[in-house]
């Protein structure tokens, strides 16, 4: 930072304090965090000339604060230790500070700060931006990324000649854990021809509070992950008290992340890099010097143009080139810019194997497979040779066609044949009759950045790309885009895939199952699907018998599904009466198992009693179902059958079960599933004589 800088920003703060009406967002001296922070302290009454803090916590509080984070605590005191020395010999202050601005950890001496500290009270005061007013922790936790604040830059004026580094520390799930700070105090605002030495002083500052603060991520996690924490800090201890030793320490801890940490200049010349980078890279360990991140990037790599923007980049994918082929990783940018010139000086990059990112999202976003062979009900024959053949279909690489009619449970099959195949690999479904059309392609292939309108940033993997390592279940196959055919064919010959707006193939292994309740053959002689990919999906098919060529499976999966769903609503599963089982046999099920199952949650949740009846179930079984017929004989022939509604029907199988218990009203009334007093009832309401 100038002279000439520092001057216009004091002069900027001064007149925003005495004019709030002063515009900051649009000062070329301001930053916009900085713009944002004063606006903030304005608003929340925050004086910027305060002799003390007055915001503290109590012993009981703080206690619970540093108990629970002691773990966090005891990660970060071995690296600050490494400092220490240093730190107090050049009189500067560093600390850890949790969320709420608590400090947790420091090394240093307040001296530098005796008008706002108490020396009594100082372990209970509260360093917030409420407090303190605009600080470089503070920023750090709120925008999640490094910061570096020199002297004017503070809104409190008790900091005016310092200059803090502040980097924040997350959690796996990208939560703020605490903050880092190294405050360094400026006795006097050095002369405009001392300034080149003020910035070579402090310039490496901020990356060094950000190579800390990476650390303590990196051992928070391996603590939770591997509860090896001990081993790390007793390497750490060992540690002197020399810059350089540190250094190699950090980058020994930095070793032991599964992500590559790259530091590169404006130029792309790489000035760091931990071990898990030199592998992407597929470098030496010993090699270092002379090394440019430019000589691993494809021709379209946009890489360095977005270093040169100076913003922040989250997950950009990236084609990193080596001797041994190109493989994809997703790359965070952070820039670092010349505290002098607020130019761009390189950046630290984060990068992380594109197939473990899929694999992640894929497990996250619930691409599993829930159900295998043994989840699958039924004791018919047909059944059981159909579960057979599916199992040893599961063995083969081919590709599996599943053809039934809707309701017949071709989902499941798909996820037992997956789970018997690849259990641990991703299960990516696509209802090819459920997605829109002009979607299809990008939702199948994905897409590249900049491909269409309101396309992600970043590119987005499609279906097939994320079911690399497992399995890709395409449902309503018949339903796909006949011009879509013709790219998913090449797919699945050349097992490679090509993102919408992409330039370049990337392979892809995985199992597909097609499945659909249409003739697809007719479809191919009537040219809405492709002859070449019909051979290609029916290498091995699966045809799924409907429910009603499975009777006997009935009864099993009515108790099935009775039993499951009162157990979901926690009530006592009721039985089915002999009339009913009697229409579910004969009722033709055009909905299949889908239906029978919503079928009997229907009648369970309107079944009073213990008995499922004729009265439980919907109307349009019984409407369906060919009501009984009760045929008069005479000396010469049958009459023929009458079809009754309801209460005919209720009334005529009364009269047909005491025909058949001869007029026994205990065993007529069993045989209906109701109650004795009820059958009374309904022998008075439909005036029933008894012979």
């Amino acid at each position: 930072m100038s002279v000439e800088r520092w001057e216009e920003i004091i002069q900027c703060r001064q007149k925003y304090l005495q004019n709030p009406a002063a515009t900051l967002r649009n000062s070329s001296y301001i930053k916009p965090e900085v713009a944002e922070s004063w606006i903030r302290c304005r608003n929340m009454k925050v004086n910027p000339t305060s002799a003390t803090i007055t915001l503290l916590k109590s012993p009981q509080e703080l206690e619970k604060i540093l108990t629970e984070s002691h773990s966090l605590i005891e990660i970060t005191k071995p690296l600050i230790n490494t400092f220490k020395d240093i730190v107090i010999t050049s009189g500067y202050v560093l600390q850890l500070y949790d969320k709420s601005g608590v400090t947790l950890l420091q090394e240093g001496e307040w001296s530098i700060f005796p008008s706002v500290v108490n020396p009594d009270t100082r372990k209970y005061v509260v360093w917030s931006e409420e407090t303190i007013g605009t600080s470089a922790h503070s920023l750090s936790m709120r925008y999640k990324h490094p910061i570096q604040l020199w002297g004017p830059e503070h809104y409190h004026e008790a900091f005016q000649n310092s200059i803090a580094s502040a980097a924040p520390i997350l959690d796996q799930k990208g939560e703020v854990l605490a903050s880092l700070v190294l405050i360094q105090p400026l006795m006097e605002i050095l002369p405009k021809n001392k300034c080149d030495h003020l910035h070579n002083l402090f310039s490496h500052t901020l990356g060094l509070i950000t190579a800390i603060a990476v650390a303590v991520e990196t051992q928070v996690k391996l603590k939770k992950s591997y509860d090896n924490l001990e081993m790390v800090n007793k390497h750490l201890e060992v540690v002197n008290n020399q810059l350089t030793v540190a250094n190699s320490t950090l980058e020994g801890t930095l070793a032991s992340v599964d992500e590559g940490i790259i530091t590169i200049d404006r130029t792309g010349k790489i000035l760091n890099i931990n071990n898990e980078g030199k592998r992407i890279l597929k470098l030496r360990l010993d090699e270092r010097k002379n090394i440019n991140i430019c000589n691993f990037l494809g021709n379209k790599s946009q890489l360095m143009t977005l270093v040169e923007s100076g913003n922040n980049v989250v997950n950009i994918e990236e084609t990193i080139c080596t001797d041994r082929g190109e493989e994809t990783y997703l790359v965070n940018i952070w820039p670092v810019l010349n505290q002098k010139s607020s130019t761009i000086e390189g950046a630290v990059l984060r990068l992380n194997y594109a197939e473990k990112v899929n694999a992640l999202v894929t497990s996250r976003f619930g691409a599993t497979a829930s159900y295998s062979f043994k989840n699958i009900v039924g004791a018919s024959n047909v059944i059981k040779k159909t579960i057979e053949l599916g199992r040893r279909f599961a063995e083969s690489p081919e590709n599996v066609l599943i053809i039934g009619e809707s309701g017949t449970g071709k989902e499941l099959f798909a996820q037992s044949i997956h789970n018997a195949r690849c259990p641990e690999g991703p299960f990516m479904a696509v209802n090819c009759a459920a997605i829109p059309r002009e979607l299809i392609e990008s939702e199948l292939f994905g897409y590249e950045r900049g491909s269409f309108t309101g396309a992600e940033r970043g590119g987005r993997p499609g279906k097939i790309e994320l079911a690399n390592g497992g399995t890709l279940f395409l449902d309503e196959i018949g339903d796909m885009p006949f011009e879509l055919q013709a790219v998913l064919l090449r797919t699945l010959e050349d097992r490679q895939v090509m993102r919408v707006g992409g330039q370049r193939y990337k392979k892809v292994n995985f199992k597909l199952i097609a499945a659909t309740h249409k003739d697809l053959y007719k479809r191919v002689q009537e040219n809405l699907f492709r002859e070449d990919l019909y051979f290609r999906l029916s290498v091995l098919t699966i045809n799924l018998p409907p429910l009603r060529e499975r009777v006997e499976d009935i009864g099993i999966l009515s108790q099935f599904f009775i039993e499951r769903y009162c157990k979901k609503i926690g009530r006592r599963a009721p039985k089915i009466s002999p009339v009913v089982q009697k229409i579910f046999t004969e009722y033709p099920w055009p909905g299949n198992i889908r239906q029978l199952q919503n079928t009997l949650i229907y009648a369970v949740s309107t079944t009073p009693g213990e008995v499922i009846t004729i009265d439980n179930l919907p109307a349009n079984i019984i409407q369906a179902s060919n009501p009984l017929k009760f045929i008069q004989k005479t000396d010469a022939h049958e009459m023929e059958a009458k079809v009754m509604q309801m209460k005919d029907y209720e009334k005529s199988a009364m009269e047909y079960a005491l025909l058949h218990a001869n007029s026994n009203i205990a065993q007529a009334s069993e045989l209906l599933g109701i109650s004795k007093s009820k059958f009374y009832k309904k022998i008075k309401e439909y005036h029933i004589k008894i012979k």
